[in-house]
């Protein structure tokens, strides 16, 4: 299953800062559709650790976005639909923190991506 997020800031009328990623939980990977401000390859890993999703450079420990609340049930389900997020950003001195959330839920390559409910 593969599923689309967008990461932004709280305020993104302020902070244009933004990522479309497709997370596919079969492979464990992830791919960037669209960017803005948000400095990442195109492609890497995903790690779990519990709630805690970190998105890294292809063959990387060392996360490029970290997202908060994230479930996938043992199906492979997401239970969850936002949470909160952080990523690197080089042109800042820390992380920034920002939110996740859900856009659509793809079963499979064969099928239009499903817009997740809100």
């Amino acid at each position: 299953m593969r599923l689309s997020i967008l990461i932004n800031t709280s305020d993104p009328t302020v902070n244009h800062d933004y990522a479309v990623l497709w997370l596919d939980t079969i492979s464990r990977a992830w791919t960037s559709q669209d960017r803005r401000g948000v400095e990442l390859p195109s492609s890497g890993d995903m790690r779990e650790d519990g709630h805690i999703m970190s998105l890294c450079a292809c063959g990387s420990e060392q996360p490029l976005v970290t997202l908060y609340g994230v479930r996938i049930d043992r199906h492979g389900n997401m239970t969850s639909a936002q949470g909160q997020a952080t990523w690197i950003s080089h042109s800042r001195p820390d992380g920034v923190a920002g939110y996740w959330r859900l856009q659509a839920v793809e079963r499979d390559g064969s099928h239009s991506p499903t817009p997740a409910r809100r």
